[in-house]
Protein backbone atom coordinates (compact mmCIF):
# COMPACT_ATOMS: atom_id res chain seq x y z
CA UNK A 1 0.00 0.00 0.00
CA UNK A 2 1.49 3.37 -0.96
CA UNK A 3 0.40 6.12 2.17
CA UNK A 4 1.65 9.26 -0.33
CA UNK A 5 1.34 8.77 -4.08
CA UNK A 6 1.66 12.40 -4.23
CA UNK A 7 4.94 12.50 -3.01
CA UNK A 8 6.03 8.75 -3.22
CA UNK A 9 4.85 8.48 -6.99
CA UNK A 10 6.29 11.83 -7.84
CA UNK A 11 7.55 12.57 -11.20
CA UNK A 12 11.69 12.46 -10.90
CA UNK A 13 12.06 16.27 -12.61
CA UNK A 14 9.36 17.34 -10.21
CA UNK A 15 11.07 15.65 -7.28
CA UNK A 16 14.45 17.31 -8.09
CA UNK A 17 12.79 20.48 -7.99
CA UNK A 18 11.34 20.14 -4.91
CA UNK A 19 14.68 18.58 -3.16
CA UNK A 20 16.81 22.02 -4.38
CA UNK A 21 13.95 24.24 -3.59
CA UNK A 22 14.13 22.94 0.09
CA UNK A 23 17.87 22.25 0.10
CA UNK A 24 18.72 26.28 -0.82
CA UNK A 25 15.85 27.28 1.59
CA UNK A 26 18.12 24.63 4.29
CA UNK A 27 21.22 26.29 3.26
CA UNK A 28 20.05 29.55 3.98
CA UNK A 29 18.51 29.06 7.39
CA UNK A 30 21.30 27.15 9.07
CA UNK A 31 23.78 29.86 7.47
CA UNK A 32 21.41 32.65 8.99
CA UNK A 33 20.43 31.10 12.26
CA UNK A 34 23.22 28.37 13.14
CA UNK A 35 26.56 29.92 13.90
CA UNK A 36 28.31 26.59 13.49
CA UNK A 37 27.41 26.35 10.06
CA UNK A 38 27.89 29.42 9.12
CA UNK A 39 31.31 29.54 10.52
CA UNK A 40 31.54 26.29 8.85
CA UNK A 41 30.59 27.69 5.32
CA UNK A 42 32.95 31.09 5.72
CA UNK A 43 36.42 28.92 6.00
CA UNK A 44 34.95 26.84 3.31
CA UNK A 45 34.20 30.21 1.59
CA UNK A 46 31.04 29.22 0.62
CA UNK A 47 28.04 31.58 0.52
CA UNK A 48 24.11 30.35 0.15
CA UNK A 49 23.87 32.53 -3.22
CA UNK A 50 26.63 29.84 -4.20
CA UNK A 51 24.22 26.96 -4.67
CA UNK A 52 22.53 26.77 -8.24
CA UNK A 53 21.71 23.50 -8.35
CA UNK A 54 21.12 19.79 -6.66
CA UNK A 55 24.90 19.15 -7.64
CA UNK A 56 26.14 22.30 -5.94
CA UNK A 57 25.28 20.29 -2.61
CA UNK A 58 28.97 18.99 -2.86
CA UNK A 59 29.94 22.47 -2.16
CA UNK A 60 28.78 21.71 1.31
CA UNK A 61 30.44 20.74 4.43
CA UNK A 62 29.73 17.21 6.03
CA UNK A 63 28.49 17.16 9.49
CA UNK A 64 29.95 14.17 11.84
CA UNK A 65 28.54 12.61 15.02
CA UNK A 66 31.69 14.65 16.77
CA UNK A 67 29.77 17.46 15.37
CA UNK A 68 26.35 16.96 17.21
CA UNK A 69 28.96 16.10 20.63
CA UNK A 70 30.71 19.34 20.40
CA UNK A 71 27.86 21.19 20.52
CA UNK A 72 25.55 19.54 22.39
CA UNK A 73 22.84 20.09 23.62
CA UNK A 74 21.51 23.17 21.63
CA UNK A 75 24.76 24.02 19.55
CA UNK A 76 22.51 23.23 16.67
CA UNK A 77 19.39 24.58 17.08
CA UNK A 78 18.22 26.50 14.19
CA UNK A 79 14.92 28.04 15.88
CA UNK A 80 13.91 29.26 18.97
CA UNK A 81 14.29 26.77 21.93
CA UNK A 82 10.22 27.90 22.37
CA UNK A 83 9.32 26.31 19.09
CA UNK A 84 10.89 23.00 19.95
CA UNK A 85 8.05 20.29 21.61
CA UNK A 86 10.11 17.59 21.62
CA UNK A 87 13.46 16.47 22.14
CA UNK A 88 15.48 12.82 21.68
CA UNK A 89 19.09 11.72 21.65
CA UNK A 90 20.74 8.55 21.63
CA UNK A 91 21.66 6.38 24.77
CA UNK A 92 25.12 8.39 24.54
CA UNK A 93 26.74 5.21 26.09
CA UNK A 94 30.35 5.99 24.09
CA UNK A 95 30.18 9.96 25.41
CA UNK A 96 28.24 13.09 25.13
CA UNK A 97 25.41 11.87 23.75
CA UNK A 98 23.59 13.42 20.25
CA UNK A 99 20.88 15.39 20.37
CA UNK A 100 17.72 15.77 17.98
CA UNK A 101 15.14 18.71 18.24
CA UNK A 102 11.85 18.72 16.96
CA UNK A 103 9.49 21.47 16.10
CA UNK A 104 5.70 20.67 15.13
CA UNK A 105 6.83 20.74 11.94
CA UNK A 106 9.53 17.96 12.46
CA UNK A 107 7.18 16.08 14.09
CA UNK A 108 4.97 15.89 10.96
CA UNK A 109 7.35 14.78 8.99
CA UNK A 110 8.18 12.18 11.60
CA UNK A 111 5.00 10.64 11.82
CA UNK A 112 4.49 10.74 7.60
CA UNK A 113 7.75 9.20 7.30
CA UNK A 114 6.78 6.01 9.53
CA UNK A 115 3.39 6.44 8.40
CA UNK A 116 4.87 5.68 4.23
CA UNK A 117 6.93 2.98 6.35
CA UNK A 118 3.95 1.05 8.21
CA UNK A 119 1.85 0.91 4.89
CA UNK A 120 5.05 -0.24 2.60
CA UNK A 121 5.12 -3.17 5.03
CA UNK A 122 1.10 -3.74 4.27
CA UNK A 123 -0.23 -1.65 7.32
CA UNK A 124 -3.68 -0.06 7.53
CA UNK A 125 -5.84 1.72 9.93
CA UNK A 126 -7.79 -2.07 10.46
CA UNK A 127 -4.55 -3.30 11.76
CA UNK A 128 -3.33 -3.94 15.42
CA UNK A 129 0.66 -2.52 15.60
CA UNK A 130 2.03 -4.29 18.65
CA UNK A 131 5.07 -1.68 19.21
CA UNK A 132 7.99 -3.66 21.19
CA UNK A 133 10.79 -0.94 20.44
CA UNK A 134 11.67 1.07 23.38
CA UNK A 135 10.02 3.80 25.10
CA UNK A 136 11.34 7.32 26.16
CA UNK A 137 14.98 9.09 24.38
CA UNK A 138 15.14 6.27 21.92
CA UNK A 139 13.25 6.99 18.98
CA UNK A 140 12.36 3.87 17.84
CA UNK A 141 9.31 3.49 20.21
CA UNK A 142 7.72 6.91 19.46
CA UNK A 143 8.39 6.84 15.81
CA UNK A 144 6.70 3.95 15.38
CA UNK A 145 3.90 5.06 17.76
CA UNK A 146 3.21 7.95 15.66
CA UNK A 147 3.43 6.50 12.39
CA UNK A 148 1.15 3.98 13.18
CA UNK A 149 -1.56 6.96 14.55
CA UNK A 150 -1.12 8.36 11.12
CA UNK A 151 -2.45 5.38 9.52
CA UNK A 152 -5.57 5.31 11.99
CA UNK A 153 -4.47 1.85 13.01
CA UNK A 154 -4.57 0.38 16.84
CA UNK A 155 -1.25 1.02 18.61
CA UNK A 156 -0.06 -1.58 21.76
CA UNK A 157 2.68 0.51 23.47
CA UNK A 158 4.25 -2.50 24.57
CA UNK A 159 7.80 -0.88 24.65
CA UNK A 160 10.83 -2.96 25.20
CA UNK A 161 11.08 -6.09 27.60
CA UNK A 162 8.30 -7.86 29.51
CA UNK A 163 8.97 -10.70 26.97
CA UNK A 164 5.77 -12.96 28.21
CA UNK A 165 3.73 -9.71 28.51
CA UNK A 166 4.55 -9.23 24.54
CA UNK A 167 3.13 -12.91 24.02
CA UNK A 168 0.00 -12.73 26.06
CA UNK A 169 -0.78 -9.63 24.03
CA UNK A 170 -0.35 -10.60 20.65
CA UNK A 171 -2.26 -13.27 21.59
CA UNK A 172 -5.41 -11.56 23.30
CA UNK A 173 -5.07 -8.52 21.43
CA UNK A 174 -4.52 -10.36 17.79
CA UNK A 175 -1.62 -8.43 16.73
CA UNK A 176 -1.26 -8.37 13.59
CA UNK A 177 1.85 -6.38 12.87
CA UNK A 178 4.50 -5.86 15.00
CA UNK A 179 7.57 -3.64 15.42
CA UNK A 180 10.77 -4.45 17.06
CA UNK A 181 14.39 -5.11 16.23
CA UNK A 182 15.23 -8.52 14.58
CA UNK A 183 17.06 -9.90 17.46
CA UNK A 184 14.19 -9.31 19.70
CA UNK A 185 11.43 -11.12 17.03
CA UNK A 186 13.69 -13.91 17.61
CA UNK A 187 14.03 -13.70 20.81
CA UNK A 188 10.39 -13.52 21.01
CA UNK A 189 9.73 -16.57 19.59
CA UNK A 190 11.63 -18.72 21.24
CA UNK A 191 10.57 -17.74 24.15
CA UNK A 192 7.29 -18.40 23.13
CA UNK A 193 7.78 -22.12 22.50
CA UNK A 194 9.89 -22.45 25.68
CA UNK A 195 5.95 -21.76 26.55
CA UNK A 196 4.51 -24.40 24.39
CA UNK A 197 3.22 -21.50 22.15
CA UNK A 198 3.57 -21.86 18.40
CA UNK A 199 4.20 -18.12 17.16
CA UNK A 200 3.33 -19.30 13.52
CA UNK A 201 -0.63 -19.74 15.26
CA UNK A 202 -0.43 -16.61 17.07
CA UNK A 203 -1.72 -14.77 13.55
CA UNK A 204 0.54 -12.41 12.77
CA UNK A 205 0.87 -10.73 9.23
CA UNK A 206 4.01 -8.66 9.41
CA UNK A 207 6.71 -6.67 11.22
CA UNK A 208 8.66 -3.51 10.49
CA UNK A 209 12.51 -4.54 11.92
CA UNK A 210 15.44 -2.29 12.68
CA UNK A 211 17.49 -0.25 14.49
CA UNK A 212 20.47 -3.05 14.46
CA UNK A 213 22.26 -4.98 11.39
CA UNK A 214 20.51 -8.40 9.92
CA UNK A 215 20.87 -9.83 6.89
CA UNK A 216 19.25 -11.61 4.36
CA UNK A 217 19.39 -15.30 6.16
CA UNK A 218 18.36 -13.23 9.65
CA UNK A 219 14.97 -12.44 7.80
CA UNK A 220 14.42 -15.91 7.02
CA UNK A 221 14.99 -17.32 10.20
CA UNK A 222 12.23 -14.75 11.54
CA UNK A 223 9.82 -15.39 8.92
CA UNK A 224 9.95 -18.65 9.17
CA UNK A 225 9.80 -18.57 13.46
CA UNK A 226 6.68 -16.50 12.97
CA UNK A 227 5.02 -17.06 9.62
CA UNK A 228 5.39 -13.27 8.54
CA UNK A 229 6.49 -11.37 6.09
CA UNK A 230 9.59 -9.27 7.41
CA UNK A 231 10.73 -5.85 6.18
CA UNK A 232 13.73 -4.08 6.59
CA UNK A 233 13.49 -0.10 7.85
CA UNK A 234 16.23 2.52 8.38
CA UNK A 235 16.27 5.83 10.34
CA UNK A 236 18.60 7.34 12.87
CA UNK A 237 18.63 9.20 15.99
CA UNK A 238 20.51 12.16 14.39
CA UNK A 239 18.40 12.57 11.27
CA UNK A 240 14.52 12.14 12.66
CA UNK A 241 14.60 8.44 14.06
CA UNK A 242 12.65 5.61 11.81
CA UNK A 243 10.92 6.52 8.53
CA UNK A 244 13.57 7.44 6.92
CA UNK A 245 13.51 4.33 4.27
CA UNK A 246 11.96 1.55 3.68
CA UNK A 247 11.12 -1.66 2.28
CA UNK A 248 8.29 -1.86 0.14
CA UNK A 249 6.01 -5.32 -0.91
CA UNK A 250 8.49 -6.02 -3.20
CA UNK A 251 11.30 -6.36 -0.62
CA UNK A 252 14.39 -4.91 -3.04
CA UNK A 253 16.32 -2.08 -1.67
CA UNK A 254 14.76 0.10 0.85
CA UNK A 255 12.71 3.31 -0.76
CA UNK A 256 14.08 6.59 0.55
CA UNK A 257 11.39 9.39 1.55
CA UNK A 258 13.88 11.72 -0.11
CA UNK A 259 11.36 14.91 -0.36
CA UNK A 260 12.32 14.81 3.00
CA UNK A 261 15.64 13.73 3.54
CA UNK A 262 17.97 14.01 0.51
CA UNK A 263 20.24 10.38 0.29
CA UNK A 264 24.20 10.85 -1.02
CA UNK A 265 26.83 7.68 -1.35
CA UNK A 266 30.61 8.76 -0.71
CA UNK A 267 34.07 6.97 -0.45
CA UNK A 268 34.24 7.14 3.30
CA UNK A 269 37.94 7.37 2.63
CA UNK A 270 38.01 10.25 0.37
CA UNK A 271 34.94 12.02 0.73
CA UNK A 272 34.40 12.32 -2.77
CA UNK A 273 30.53 11.58 -4.85
CA UNK A 274 30.07 7.91 -5.90
CA UNK A 275 27.54 7.22 -7.97
CA UNK A 276 24.52 5.04 -8.51
CA UNK A 277 25.07 1.66 -7.84
CA UNK A 278 28.87 1.89 -6.08
CA UNK A 279 28.68 1.23 -2.61
CA UNK A 280 29.73 3.54 -0.11
CA UNK A 281 29.25 5.23 3.23
CA UNK A 282 25.80 7.47 3.04
CA UNK A 283 25.27 10.56 3.82
CA UNK A 284 22.06 12.37 4.48
CA UNK A 285 20.71 15.71 4.45
CA UNK A 286 17.54 17.12 6.52
CA UNK A 287 16.05 19.05 3.79
CA UNK A 288 13.03 19.83 5.42
CA UNK A 289 14.38 19.46 9.31
CA UNK A 290 13.39 22.93 11.45
CA UNK A 291 14.77 22.26 14.76
CA UNK A 292 18.63 20.59 14.54
CA UNK A 293 18.61 20.46 10.96
CA UNK A 294 22.21 18.78 9.47
CA UNK A 295 24.31 19.12 6.36
CA UNK A 296 25.41 15.92 4.38
CA UNK A 297 25.62 14.11 7.97
CA UNK A 298 27.90 11.11 7.76
CA UNK A 299 25.76 8.47 8.69
CA UNK A 300 28.52 5.58 8.87
CA UNK A 301 26.36 2.85 7.24
CA UNK A 302 27.59 1.37 3.87
CA UNK A 303 25.46 0.69 1.00
CA UNK A 304 24.68 1.95 -2.35
CA UNK A 305 21.67 3.33 -4.51
CA UNK A 306 20.26 1.04 -6.93
CA UNK A 307 19.62 2.03 -10.47
CA UNK A 308 16.78 -0.21 -10.78
CA UNK A 309 12.70 1.01 -10.95
CA UNK A 310 10.66 -0.32 -8.51
CA UNK A 311 7.84 -2.55 -8.99
CA UNK A 312 5.49 -1.28 -6.77
CA UNK A 313 5.01 1.96 -8.19
CA UNK A 314 7.08 4.97 -5.64
CA UNK A 315 9.84 7.06 -7.67
CA UNK A 316 11.83 7.55 -5.08
CA UNK A 317 15.35 5.77 -4.80
CA UNK A 318 16.07 3.21 -2.87
CA UNK A 319 19.58 2.33 -0.83
CA UNK A 320 20.63 -1.75 -0.70
CA UNK A 321 20.14 -3.10 2.84
CA UNK A 322 22.90 -2.12 4.58
CA UNK A 323 26.20 -3.77 4.04
CA UNK A 324 27.30 -2.39 7.86
CA UNK A 325 29.08 0.87 9.41
CA UNK A 326 32.44 2.17 8.67
CA UNK A 327 32.64 2.04 12.79
CA UNK A 328 31.58 -1.74 12.89
CA UNK A 329 34.02 -2.65 9.96
CA UNK A 330 36.49 -5.46 11.32
CA UNK A 331 39.59 -6.22 9.94
CA UNK A 332 41.03 -9.12 10.72
CA UNK A 333 44.80 -9.91 9.91
CA UNK A 334 44.11 -7.56 6.63
CA UNK A 335 40.70 -9.09 6.00
CA UNK A 336 38.09 -6.50 6.23
CA UNK A 337 34.54 -8.26 7.42
CA UNK A 338 31.06 -6.44 8.94
CA UNK A 339 29.33 -8.53 11.75
CA UNK A 340 26.83 -8.84 9.23
CA UNK A 341 28.84 -11.09 7.00
CA UNK A 342 29.44 -13.11 9.80
CA UNK A 343 26.20 -13.62 10.76
CA UNK A 344 24.49 -14.17 7.06
CA UNK A 345 27.19 -16.92 6.87
CA UNK A 346 26.37 -18.65 10.26
CA UNK A 347 22.90 -18.94 9.69
CA UNK A 348 23.28 -20.92 6.37
CA UNK A 349 24.90 -23.66 8.72
CA UNK A 350 22.82 -26.19 9.94
CA UNK A 351 23.22 -27.32 13.48
CA UNK A 352 23.80 -23.74 15.15
CA UNK A 353 21.36 -21.41 15.78
CA UNK A 354 21.49 -17.33 15.21
CA UNK A 355 22.89 -15.84 18.57
CA UNK A 356 26.67 -15.27 17.99
CA UNK A 357 29.46 -13.50 19.78
CA UNK A 358 32.47 -12.00 17.84
CA UNK A 359 35.56 -11.55 20.35
CA UNK A 360 38.21 -9.77 18.57
CA UNK A 361 41.55 -9.40 20.51
CA UNK A 362 45.06 -8.84 19.99
CA UNK A 363 47.95 -11.23 20.70
CA UNK A 364 50.49 -9.83 23.24
CA UNK A 365 53.37 -12.01 21.81
CA UNK A 366 52.81 -11.57 17.77
CA UNK A 367 51.21 -8.54 18.22
CA UNK A 368 48.73 -9.88 15.65
CA UNK A 369 44.53 -9.23 15.55
CA UNK A 370 42.40 -12.41 16.74
CA UNK A 371 39.10 -13.35 16.54
CA UNK A 372 37.26 -15.98 18.16
CA UNK A 373 33.34 -16.71 17.22
CA UNK A 374 30.88 -18.15 20.07
CA UNK A 375 28.31 -19.82 18.24
CA UNK A 376 25.08 -21.44 20.38
CA UNK A 377 24.50 -24.85 19.16
CA UNK A 378 21.00 -25.32 18.79
CA UNK A 379 19.17 -28.41 21.00
CA UNK A 380 18.90 -30.56 18.40
CA UNK A 381 22.26 -30.47 17.42
CA UNK A 382 23.81 -30.32 20.92
CA UNK A 383 25.76 -33.48 21.82
CA UNK A 384 27.48 -34.66 24.66
CA UNK A 385 29.68 -36.72 22.19
CA UNK A 386 33.17 -34.42 21.54
CA UNK A 387 33.79 -35.32 18.17
CA UNK A 388 30.28 -34.28 16.92
CA UNK A 389 31.19 -31.01 18.29
CA UNK A 390 34.59 -31.12 16.98
CA UNK A 391 33.06 -31.90 13.77
CA UNK A 392 30.69 -28.85 14.06
CA UNK A 393 33.50 -26.58 14.93
CA UNK A 394 36.04 -27.29 12.28
CA UNK A 395 32.88 -27.54 10.21
CA UNK A 396 32.33 -23.31 10.83
CA UNK A 397 35.86 -22.82 10.63
CA UNK A 398 35.81 -23.92 7.43
CA UNK A 399 32.96 -22.67 5.63
CA UNK A 400 34.16 -19.14 7.57
CA UNK A 401 37.77 -19.35 5.59
CA UNK A 402 35.62 -20.66 2.38
CA UNK A 403 33.44 -17.96 2.23
CA UNK A 404 34.67 -14.80 4.11
CA UNK A 405 38.64 -15.52 3.68
CA UNK A 406 38.67 -15.31 7.59
CA UNK A 407 40.65 -17.61 10.21
CA UNK A 408 38.03 -17.41 13.41
CA UNK A 409 38.94 -19.50 16.47
CA UNK A 410 35.03 -20.86 16.96
CA UNK A 411 33.75 -21.81 20.27
CA UNK A 412 30.74 -23.91 20.81
CA UNK A 413 28.47 -22.82 23.42
CA UNK A 414 25.20 -24.40 25.34
CA UNK A 415 22.14 -23.14 23.76
CA UNK A 416 20.41 -19.60 25.17
CA UNK A 417 23.90 -19.31 27.20
CA UNK A 418 24.92 -15.72 24.93
CA UNK A 419 22.92 -13.06 26.81
CA UNK A 420 19.73 -11.95 25.03
CA UNK A 421 18.96 -8.60 24.12
CA UNK A 422 15.55 -6.76 24.41
CA UNK A 423 16.92 -4.22 22.29
CA UNK A 424 19.96 -4.13 20.16
CA UNK A 425 21.88 -6.77 20.20
CA UNK A 426 25.81 -6.87 20.97
CA UNK A 427 27.52 -8.56 18.65
CA UNK A 428 30.99 -7.52 18.94
CA UNK A 429 33.17 -6.99 22.02
CA UNK A 430 36.98 -5.52 20.79
CA UNK A 431 39.15 -5.81 23.42
CA UNK A 432 42.02 -4.31 21.10
CA UNK A 433 41.58 -0.78 22.47
CA UNK A 434 40.83 -1.34 26.06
Amino acid sequence: MIWNPEHECMDKAALQKLQFARLKNLVERVYTNVPFYRDTLDKMGVKPSDIRSLADIAKLPFTTKDDLRDTYPYGLLAVPQSEIVEIHMSSGTTGTPVVDAYTRRDMDDWSEGMARTLSGAGATRNDTIQNAYGYGLFTGGLGSHYGSQRIGATVIPASSGNTEKQLMLIRDFKTSIITCTPSYALYLAERARELGIDPTALGVRSGCFGAEPWSENMRKEIEKAWGLKAYDIYGLTEITGPGVAFECEAQCGMHVNEDLWYPEIIDPATGAVLPEGEKGELVITTITKEGTPLLRYRTRDITFIMKEVCGCGRTTRRIHRLFGRTDDLLIIRGVNVFPSQIEHTLIEIQGVDPNYLIIVDRSAQTHLDEAELHVEVNPEAFSDETKDMEALRNRIEAVMKSKLGINLKVKLVEPKSIERSIGKAKRVIDKRSL
